[in-house]
């Protein structure tokens, strides 16, 4: 039998975990036995306790705090006792025979660092995953669009493909799995990120350490778009301003001080000119909440900036890295 332990990191998306661990209740398997690790960032609105009571058979744990997604994952890679870890969102819901499938193709090819599957939404359409990281020249989309133009024969050539696997550049967090041996080789996630592109970083980190990353064709999960998100005008604002940021420490951690200087630069220039009109118009048409969003996204990225600016340091104040820069 094959030993697997599954993390799950959960704030307030209790709804939508509940259908995760249900599936994983459910699930036989005759050749992997498996554990399942809760990490509950600290929802404190009394489900946790309801949880536990109700999946006597899985591990929760409840962090000190919301302490982001990098440093929940960490947490419960702490707490496993298996050599193979599958970082899983808890808006995903494991189908029948899945795991089977691509736990058997991580085994069977032992060249590969970092294994994700197919993913596919409620609508049934599946997840576009054939991610490449950002580059200098590609950094914002602009000049994105004009980069993939330019040198769109140069990127497909690079881009490999087989009858079982895609080698993107990186996988989004929502299904990563990697041994033991390479989750430490790379040091685990990233904590100097709260939440979002810790998944690039560490992709990142593991190529930059010759190792492959992929993609199963032969296995699919449920992921159910948005799902674990709560909608309101404040969280949205906050989860894209987090984007921003995450954006930032991703430029002061893979690109060289000059790069820095540039990117940090345009990205402010361009983020403040953007927000900034898109304000002014909300104010004219104050029933869009779209429109609104940006307002409330202005002022959270101008307060970041003064942060920044006040503790020499890009981190988000919410990373648990930020009081030791």
């Amino acid at each position: 039998m094959q030993k697997l332990s599954i993390i799950i990191v959960n704030y307030k998306g209790w709804e939508a975990l509940r259908a995760c661990l249900d599936s994983l209740a459910a699930y036989k398997s005759a050749i992997i036995e498996f554990e399942v690790i809760v990490v509950d960032n600290c929802s404190n609105d009394g489900f946790f306790t309801v949880f536990k009571t109700d999946f006597p058979l899985f591990t929760f744990i409840e962090n000190s705090g919301n302490n982001g997604f990098a440093n929940g994952c960490n947490l419960g890679a702490k707490q496993a006792t298996s050599d193979l870890y599958l970082f899983l969102n808890p808006d995903t819901v494991i189908y029948k025979d899945s795991l089977d499938k691509y736990i058997t193709d991580y085994i069977k090819n032992s060249d590969i660092a970092i294994l994700s599957c197919l993913q596919v939404d409620e609508n049934n359409s599946f997840y576009k995953q054939k991610n490449r990281f950002p580059t200098f020249f590609s950094f914002f989309g602009i000049s994105r669009a004009f980069y993939k133009r330019l040198f769109k024969n140069k990127i497909e050539k690079s881009f490999k493909e087989n009858v079982s696997f895609f080698y993107p550049q990186w996988v989004t967090g929502a299904v990563v799995l990697i041994n033991k041996h390479w989750f430490e080789k790379v040091n685990g996630w990233n904590e100097d990120f709260w939440m979002y592109m810790e998944d690039v970083d560490l992709c990142k980190k593991v190529i930059d350490q010759k190792g492959i990353v992929a993609v199963t064709k032969n296995s699919t999960i449920f992921h159910k778009h948005g799902g674990a998100s709560r909608i309101n005008v404040f969280t949205k604002a906050l989860t894209k301003t987090e984007v921003l940021i995450s954006k930032h420490v991703f430029i002061n951690t893979h690109f060289n001080v000059l790069q820095q200087v540039i990117l940090h630069f345009f990205m402010v220039l361009g983020v403040l000119l953007e927000k900034g009109i898109l304000s002014i118009i909300s104010f004219f048409v104050f029933k869009n909440l779209k429109l609104k969003v940006n307002r409330f996204i202005l002022k959270n990225y101008l307060s970041y900036l003064l942060y920044a600016l006040n503790n020499k340091t890009f981190l988000s104040f919410r990373s648990v890295n930020f009081n030791k820069n």
